[in-house]
């Protein structure tokens, strides 16, 4: 079975998370990081996020176990979590969301990544990503994206137009709320740097809209200079139709060019 094929697979074979092997060290590092957080997203945290780790149990206890969330997003929304590698393909990340698995790195980060990790790690795709997967609107467009993704596995403008739509919401996504804007993007939320940052007023802020979206590059390595705004999650899960509509557009276009 080839690459493609397993991004579509339920079955997929997985990373367990060997929750025991867990060090003290790194159980210490992980409520560090909550404790240091926390007030922080109190204030400035969409409420469904909040609601979201409430739902789901999370403390500074413990390390997530990524069976017992599992239980309670498959009680809330059908969704779960699979272990899997720091780094996977495009292909395999965006099978697994089809199928409303949410891939997650087992792995706890070192003191010297305290403030940001050099790859995925427990406490950004746990604690920055679960919560809102609590939300019925957010997670029916994390999965339609996910299903128009895998039919674009093998055109490589179209699969970077797509991670863009990822990257400006479900990592640096902002949103208006109760007339106050919140943040609800999980690289935001699981970074106190970046979250004092999209909130402030270096960057810019523009509403959010597919046509300006699918062509605005973003960075990995450092914070953004704009941010998307949107005004409820329901906007996300009703874009969905107008960015397969703008993406193929686009694509027509493009190849229309080359001829």
């Amino acid at each position: 079975m080839n690459l493609t094929d397993l991004a579509k697979d339920p079955r997929m074979p997985q990373k367990r998370q060997n929750y025991d092997a867990y060090t003290e060290e790194e159980q210490a590092l992980w409520k560090l990081l909550f404790h240091r957080l926390h007030p922080l997203i109190s204030e400035h945290a969409s409420r469904h996020f909040l609601a979201g780790l409430e739902v789901l149990g999370f403390s500074s206890d413990k390390i997530v176990c990524f069976e017992e969330v599992s239980k309670r997003l498959s009680e809330r929304t059908g969704w779960g979590v699979r272990a899997v590698p720091s780094l996977i393909p495009e292909n395999l990340f965006f099978g697994l969301l089809k199928n409303r698995r949410f891939p997650a790195s087992p792995r706890m980060r070192t003191h010297s990544e305290l403030d940001y990790p050099l790859e995925p790690d427990v406490f950004h795709d746990t604690f920055g990503h679960l919560p809102l997967l609590t939300n019925p609107s957010y997670v029916f467009f994390l999965q339609q994206l996910a299903s128009l993704a895998v039919n674009y596995l093998d055109n490589p403008l179209a699969m970077g137009m797509l991670s863009r739509v990822y990257w400006y919401t479900a990592e640096f996504g902002l949103l208006w709320e109760g007339g106050q804007l919140k943040a609800y993007g999980a690289r935001i939320l699981s970074s106190i740097g970046e979250t004092k940052f999209a909130l402030s007023d270096e960057p810019k802020r523009v509403p959010f809209d597919v046509s300006t979206l699918l062509l605005t590059p973003y960075w990995k390595n450092r914070f953004q200079d704009r941010y998307f705004v949107i005004e409820g999650f329901e906007q996300l899960s009703e874009a969905v139709p107008s960015i397969q509509d703008e993406l193929e557009g686009i694509l027509a276009k493009s190849v229309s060019e080359d001829l």
